[in-house]
């Protein structure tokens, strides 16, 4: 990508619309490259304008996610597709130990979509990208007729690199270990189905979207050791548990009265009938870890600003059949399944 070379006037970002010129390949699309995404986005990688991004790996394995963001609305209580987008996939990539070394964007957008919003959106994901420490250093953009894209989708792309002597996969849980979750279940899809036009209930309710990396990087640290990480987005706690137990080849007993969930999500679910052991979150985590690490890693998590809410929920143990048997609140046992349908669309 050389650089643009222009007379004519800025993008209006105010008042101004996307349109198919944006992403036809033309000077459109690289005065709005060059204006917002190379401005917004702005590292020594980017500004070298390639298709691509060179970087130099240190000693240890590389780890690679890919994830799609289609979240309706765009914007929530606590943020939006752009951060969203950032966050999500930094997890996926510390999920597995891994230090976060850089992500890449492409934006799939919607003609008529107001530059404003877009403007928004990736000045709010270039925020997290720099608060997080990890840079976006390629991208791509892609314009389709109006009725064709819902506006905007964003799909992101992380690397990063795990050190030696980790070795974090779901399919390392074994009868013994602990389980621990780093806080409250549920808080992303309420905030995000507050907004939504069929529901219209009222909440103070913020999303928990958050790049997890350095509570990560303080907990294997600590506990070199830990089985497994995930976060638990769609589906919630419920699915990513029987996810992992399913993976591992194991059982879990998990205990409802040790699961953080705020007044406000129960209430919401209860109103619209919902579960909030399978609502999504964005900014959680769930680990598993031998038996006698388990309150010193709680230890560590509570101790960071995105884990005090943390807690010891229950143990893996030896299941043919991979059941998550919970101990109610009052007293009663029940299996705790995989989430049956969709409870709603576009949490993430």
């Amino acid at each position: 990508m050389t650089t643009l070379q222009r007379k004519g006037p800025s993008l209006d970002f105010k008042n101004g619309r996307v349109d198919l010129s944006h992403g036809g390949g033309g000077r459109a699309m690289a005065q709005l490259v060059e204006e917002l995404f190379v401005e917004s986005f702005d590292n020594d990688m980017l500004r070298q304008r390639n298709d691509q991004a060179s970087m130099a790996v240190e000693a240890g394995r590389l780890v690679m996610t890919t994830d799609g963001y289609v979240i309706s609305p765009m914007f929530f209580p606590g943020g939006d597709i752009g951060s969203l987008s950032v966050h999500g996939t930094i997890n996926d990539v510390a999920m597995a130990g891994a230090v976060p070394m850089a992500l890449s964007a492409s934006f799939i957008i919607e003609e008529g979509l107001p530059l404003a919003d877009l403007k928004r959106i990736v000045v709010s994901m270039a925020a997290a990208s720099k608060a997080s420490g990890v840079p976006v250093v390629t991208g791509d953009t892609k314009v389709v007729e109006k009725g064709k894209g819902d506006g905007l989708f964003i799909a992101t792309t992380g690397i990063g690199r795990v050190p030696d002597g980790i070795n974090i996969s779901g399919d390392r849980a074994r009868p013994g270990d602990a389980i621990l979750i780093s806080g409250s279940m549920g808080d992303h899809g309420v905030a995000v189905m507050s907004l939504r036009e069929s529901l219209g209930f009222e909440t103070t309710l913020h999303s928990d979207s958050a790049a997890l990396h350095r509570l990560v990087a303080a907990m294997v640290a600590a506990v070199p050791d830990i089985h497994c990480l995930r976060d638990p987005t769609r589906g919630g706690l419920a699915s990513t548990l029987n996810e992992l137990a399913s993976q591992s080849g194991v059982g879990m007993r998990i205990r409802e009265t040790a699961i953080p969930i705020r007044e406000e999500v129960r209430g919401a679910c209860e109103l619209l009938g919902l579960d909030p052991l399978y609502v999504a979150n964005e900014g959680k985590l769930i680990a598993i870890v031998p038996g006698a690490e388990a309150e010193r890693l709680l230890a560590v998590m509570q101790a960071d600003p995105l884990g005090r809410e943390s807690s010891i929920i229950g143990t893996v143990v030896e299941d043919s059949h991979h059941f998550i048997q919970m101990e109610t609140s009052f007293g009663g046992n029940r299996v705790v399944d995989w989430l049956a349908g969709e409870q709603l669309p576009r949490i993430c």
